[in-house]
């Protein structure tokens, strides 16, 4: 209808929601004609409702429901904005798990969703240059200009390092960057409503610089650790001219939370990168002089081989001390040959010759654990190979892998045993923890050896074969550790003593070949008298001079067996040693295989002999060392 224009007789009816800040005021017109207005003064807008309906029965009706809905459409409206907030939020999670390898990228990426977010002219982020230092300085500055805002200059992405920092006037950058030193050094955020009333604000830089600064919010940046990585996260000028309220900040704090853990990740895998890399050059340099030359290998490989027989290495009573170091390299390149390795896997003789000579460099110059230690390993191990017949039972693959074993089993040995390296926590000890220390690094230095340029030895086996090759190499190596003997030759004795070894199962195959690299280890207590107790002497030099360490380091008194002061008693420790360790371990492999007698009758020979040299010692000191105890001194 239309509204009468006389308006002699109105009324006034306010009402306020549950939140008490909205005023609702009712005008009614002309009450004689029953016209109304309501009128809705809800911030700046006004909503008329027009009815012909008896006044009083409609404001009794109407009112309730006009208050509700004002108080839900505030609601909503909030609502909304956190919902906008949390999503913008949740994309800044998902922006920093897509890129966590690039700093330049990932700070760009924050920055466009903060000036889009908070709705600013600018945004600028600030990485310190050491997080440590009282000092605050920075060595990255990243600035982004919204779109929106109207720049002097045409730039809407900048990255200024140290260099170009320098070159830019103090006025191209927030206030000298006053404000996020001091951000950085209080680790409290700072909100300027009007930078013309700080004292901390410089008008003329501000002129300079040709963009006007009204307001400025700036946040410390925090890793992960609660340490300020960066000065801060700033922004400047709301882009409808409003000052940073607190409802802005509580928002780009929590933004900055998620923008630090990205950071922070992101610093973490380029220190990461950093490290490989110069674990990689290391290697790199490493691998060059750990490895032998040219020269070496084409002297090898113009070398005459001896026959075995020339050698003696197929020989029980085989003496490895009548061989120098270099007449050992042709020996162990003699037994690859013999067992037919080189045709059967198709090394390349070049690559071998140049694997043999790298191998033995890389054994220390020690007492006992060197290079010498290992080939005599090696030939017992060709010894129950060829001459006890083990290569009837024992597959090609087996056999490659206990012989490349035997050589590798000690590499980078320096002299002492696992007990000392947990004792010292020594950089090994850290790496490998405190079991098998040793025995892990021997095998991942043979590894590092096999993948030189040049020495891969298997390079010619089939994904398959490689991977079977070198998960048996590793279980040899490992197996030299007496800790882990210990624990699994009586599952062997077992089997063997009850005639329950079977060469078919597998996992008695692996005991076997524990058993055997165990075996060889301790190979020189079957030898001949001389050359057996030449042997204990160079073992018994390398365990005293662990025992002076041990007392001069460690301020210790070293046991027994490493006890220099107590020499007189090595007669005495070799028999507890054969006892203990040898003689049950032969006796068990001589029953599977009864070639090996002569081993066993060596140790029996050379225990009688051991025994007559301590008798005269203990007709005076009468001190024994229990074999448990003795034993456990070696692990």
């Amino acid at each position: 209808g239309k509204l009468a224009t006389n308006t002699h007789t109105h009324a006034h009816v306010l009402l306020y929601p549950t939140d008490g800040k909205v005023e609702i005021r009712l005008q009614l017109l002309n009450y004689r004609c029953c016209f109304f207005c309501l009128s809705f003064c809800l911030r700046t807008r006004t909503i008329s409702v027009f009815s012909s309906a008896p006044p009083h029965q409609v404001l009794q009706m109407y009112l309730p429901f006009c208050g509700i809905s004002i108080s839900n459409a505030k609601l909503f409206s909030e609502s909304r904005k956190e919902y906008e907030r949390s999503r913008a939020l949740l994309e800044v999670v998902n922006d920093l798990f897509e890129e966590q390898t690039d700093l330049e990228k990932i700070v760009r990426k924050i920055m466009q969703r903060a000036v889009t977010l908070l709705q600013c002219e600018r945004c600028s982020v600030l990485l310190l240059e050491d997080i440590h230092s009282p000092v605050v300085k920075f060595s990255k500055t990243f600035e982004l200009m919204s779109p929106l805002c109207n720049m002097d200059r045409d730039i809407s992405v900048c990255l200024f390092d140290k260099v170009s920092m320098e070159k830019l006037s103090c006025s191209d950058w927030l206030i000298n960057n006053s404000i996020a030193e001091l951000v950085a050094s209080t680790g409290l955020p700072v909100n300027i409503s009007d930078v013309c009333q700080d004292p901390r604000f410089d008008a003329e830089a501000d002129q300079a610089s040709g963009f006007h600064i009204r307001s400025v919010l700036c946040v410390p940046i925090w890793n992960r650790t609660h340490q300020i990585i960066g000065g801060g996260a700033q922004i400047l000028n709301r882009l409808d001219r409003r000052t940073f309220n607190d409802a802005d900040q509580r928002l780009f704090e929590a933004f900055v939370i998620f923008c630090g853990l990205g950071i922070n990740n992101t610093m973490m895998y380029n220190q990461v990168k950093k490290t490989w890399a110069k674990q990689s050059v290391a290697l790199d340099m490493l691998s060059y002089h750990a490895t032998c030359s040219k020269v070496e290998v084409d002297r090898l490989k113009a070398a005459k081989i001896p026959l075995s027989s020339e050698l003696g290495i197929e020989e029980f009573h085989f003496n490895d001390f009548s061989l120098d170091n270099d007449a050992m390299i042709t020996a162990s390149l003699r037994m690859f040959l013999e067992l037919g390795a080189v045709q059967k896997f198709k090394i390349d003789y070049d690559v071998l010759c140049r694997w043999l000579l790298t191998v033995r460099k890389n054994y220390r110059t020690v007492a006992y654990h060197n290079w010498r230690h290992a080939f005599n390993v090696c030939q017992c191990m060709f010894l129950m190979i060829t001459t006890a017949g083990f290569q009837d039972v024992l597959s090609d693959a087996e056999t490659l892998a206990l012989m490349v074993g035997c050589l590798c089993h000690d590499l980078d040995h320096r002299g002492t045993n696992n007990a000392f390296q947990a004792k010292t926590g020594s950089a090994l000890a850290l790496l490998y923890g405190t079991s098998a220390t040793l025995e892990h690094h021997h095998f991942n230095h043979a590894v590092m050896i096999l993948q030189s340029e040049g020495h891969n030895i298997f390079a010619n086996l089939c994904s398959k074969e490689y991977s079977s090759m070198m998960q048996l190499l590793k279980q040899a190596i490992l197996s030299t550790d007496l800790t882990l003997h210990f624990q699994r030759r009586s599952q062997f004795f077992d089997r063997v003593l009850s005639g329950e070894f079977s060469w078919t199962d597998e996992a008695h195959r692996e005991l076997l070949r524990s058993m055997l690299m165990t075996a060889c280890d301790l190979g020189a207590v079957t030898r001949p008298w001389e050359i057996s107790k030449q042997v204990a002497e160079l073992v018994t030099s390398e365990f005293f001079e662990q025992g002076d360490r041990e007392r001069s380091e460690l301020k210790l008194t070293p046991a027994a067996i490493f006890d220099r002061n107590r020499k007189d008693e090595l007669p005495a420790l070799q028999l507890e040693w054969i006892d203990g360790i040898c003689k049950p371990l032969y006796q068990a492999l001589m029953k599977l295989n009864g070639k090996l007698k002569p081993m066993v009758d060596g140790i029996a020979a050379n225990r009688m002999k051991w025994k007559e040299l301590g008798s005269s010692y203990q007709q005076h000191t009468h001190r024994t060392i229990p074999a448990h105890t003795f034993v456990a001194l070696l692990l």
